[in-house]
């Protein structure tokens, strides 16, 4: 149980370090930076329960 935490908290910053590349701001409204930045925060959210889910199956 102790390894999933440690993963989603290693996957949500990677996750979070990864989605600060990519410019959202062209996509969304201008003068939405709130919006953008709950979109990386949720995307990362889904990505480090993603990634933590299958290297857990990978394992066992």
């Amino acid at each position: 149980m102790d390894l999933k935490v440690y993963l989603y908290v290693f996957f949500t910053f990677m996750s979070i370090y990864m989605l600060n590349g990519v410019n959202f701001e062209k996509i969304m409204k201008k003068n939405k930076n709130i919006e953008v930045r709950l979109l990386v925060l949720v995307l990362s959210f889904s990505f480090s329960y993603l990634l933590t889910n299958f290297v857990i199956d990978f394992i066992s």
